[in-house]
C-alpha cells in the first residue's frame, strides 16, 4: 500500500482582512483529518475570480477569516480520518471543489440532485479554507477522483459546465443532473438545457477566454452549439479562434453599449442569439444579453461582479419570453463527469503553471483583465 510522510507544517498563502496582505506563510500547522474527512497534498490550484472576490469581500456573505482561499485543487489522498467510511485509498488522485459539504440526506435540494443550494453547504476557499496550500482538508464524500491518466494540472480548474450545456436522459429522475454528451446522440433526444439550446443554435459567451469562459467555449462547441464570443484582445481572439469559434466580439471596438448590441444580433443572423452565458466579471455584459437576445431566449447568469443588478425592462421579458437563469455549482456527478470529458481529450483548459506564492500577482493581473485562460499555481514548488 502506497505511504506518504506528512510534516508537521507546510506552506500555506492566508490573508486575515479582506484586501489585507496575502501572507505566504512557510510553517502553517498540517491538520490531521478527523472521522469522515480526508487530508489531500495539493499539487496544484487554479486561481478563479470568485478567490478574488473573497480575497476582496465583495459579496454579502462574507467568507470567514482568517482564510486560505482557493477552491480548484488537485492532488493525492494521503491521510484518511480514522473512522471514516470511504472506498478512497491512500495516494489516490482527487480534486477539491467549489462545494466543500452539504447535508446529503435531510434536505429537498439536496435529495433532488441540488447540492449546491443546500442551505448547510459550505464552500472550500471561503468558509473553509482551501488549496492555496500543499496540505488541505476535505469532506471525503466531496473530493473527485481523477481519471487515471488525467494530469493533475488539467484536472484543477474546472467545474460546472456539463449542467449549461448537457442534456440529461429522458428518463433521469431530476431536472437538474446531466450525463457527458454524446456527439451521435440525435438532437430529438436532447432534453432541456440550462441555456435552453439544441445543437446549431447560437449562444454568445461573454468573457469568453476567461479562466471559466474558456472553458464553457469548449463545451459549447463540443455538442455543436454555434458560438459567439465576447471579450478583448488579439491574444484572447487568438486562443478562441484556435478553439473553433469563428465568430470573435472585442466589446472595446465599440463606442457605445448599442453598437455592441446591434453588432451581437447582426452576428446572431439577425434576431439575436438562442442564449447569451455571462462569465464575465463586468456588470454592463448582463443588462447587454437583456437587450440583444431574441424572443424566448435565455440568459444564463455565471459570473458574479460586486454589487451588480440586472435591469429587466418588465414589459419586454414578459411580451418576448425571455428567460433568465441562474446557474450555480453542480452535483459530485457532474464534477464527475466533467473530468471524464477532459480526460478524452474533448475539452482542454488554455494554463499557465506559476508557483503558490505568485498569487498576489495572480490577482493583480485578473483585475486588470491581463489573463487569457486559467493561471494554476504549483503547489509543491
Amino acid at each position: 500500500m502506497t505511504s506518504f510522510t506528512v510534516p508537521k507544517v507546510a506552506t500555506a498563502v492566508v490573508f486575515d482582512q479582506h484586501k489585507g496582505p496575502l501572507r505566504v506563510e512557510r510553517e502553517w500547522p498540517v491538520v490531521e483529518p478527523e472521522v469522515g474527512e480526508v487530508l489531500v497534498k495539493i499539487a496544484y490550484s487554479g486561481v478563479c475570480h470568485s478567490d478574488l472576490h473573497a480575497w476582496h469581500g465583495d459579496w454579502a456573505d462574507k467568507p470567514k477569516l482568517p482564510l486560505i482561499g482557493g477552491h480548484e485543487g488537485a492532488g493525492q489522498v494521503v491521510a484518511i480520518g480514522k473512522g471514516t467510511k470511504t472506498k478512497l485509498k491512500i495516494g489516490a488522485a482527487v480534486g477539491i471543489k467549489w462545494l466543500a459539504t452539504a447535508c446529503l440526506d435531510s434536505c429537498e435540494d439536496c435529495l433532488s440532485g441540488n447540492e449546491g443550494l443546500c442551505a448547510e453547504q459550505k464552500a472550500s476557499g471561503y468558509d473553509v479554507d482551501g488549496t492555496f496550500q500543499q496540505y488541505a482538508i476535505s469532506d471525503a464524500r466531496y473530493v473527485t477522483p481523477i481519471p487515471e491518466g488525467l494530469a493533475l494540472e488539467i484536472a484543477a480548474p474546472r467545474e460546472r459546465f456539463l449542467r449549461l450545456f448537457c442534456s440529461q436522459p429522458p428518463e433521469a429522475l431530476t431536472g437538474s443532473r446531466t450525463q457527458s454528451y454524446a456527439p451521435a446522440s440525435p438532437p430529438g433526444e436532447q432534453s432541456e438545457r440550462q441555456t435552453n439550446t439544441k445543437p446549431g443554435n447560437t449562444v454568445v459567451i461573454s468573457g469568453a477566454s476567461g479562466g471559466l469562459g474558456h472553458l464553457g467555449t469548449q463545451y459549447a462547441l463540443a455538442i455543436g452549439l454555434r458560438v459567439v464570443a465576447i471579450d478583448s484582445g488579439e491574444e484572447k481572439r487568438k486562443m478562441l479562434e484556435g478553439y473553433g469559434v469563428k465568430d470573435f466580439i472585442d466589446f472595446k471596438d465599440f463606442a457605445d453599449e448599442q453598437a455592441l448590441i446591434e453588432e451581437v444580433r447582426k452576428v446572431s443572423g439577425g434576431r439575436g442569439p438562442h442564449a447569451s452565458v455571462v462569465f464575465s466579471a463586468g456588470a454592463a455584459a448582463y443588462n447587454h444579453a437583456l437587450k440583444y437576445l431574441r424572443p424566448r431566449g435565455t440568459l444564463v447568469c455565471v459570473g458574479l461582479p460586486a454589487g451588480a443588478e440586472l435591469k429587466a425592462d418588465v414589459y419586454t421579458t414578459v411580451c418576448t419570453g425571455l428567460r433568465i437563469v441562474g446557474s450555480n455549482i453542480g452535483n459530485r456527478q457532474d464534477a464527475i463527469e466533467a473530468l471524464e470529458f477532459a480526460a478524452r481529450g474533448e475539452v482542454m483548459p488554455q494554463i499557465t503553471v506559476e508557483p503558490l506564492e505568485n498569487l498576489e500577482s495572480v490577482f493583480d493581473r485578473m483585475e486588470r483583465g491581463a489573463i487569457a485562460g486559467r493561471i494554476v499555481l504549483d503547489c509543491q514548488a
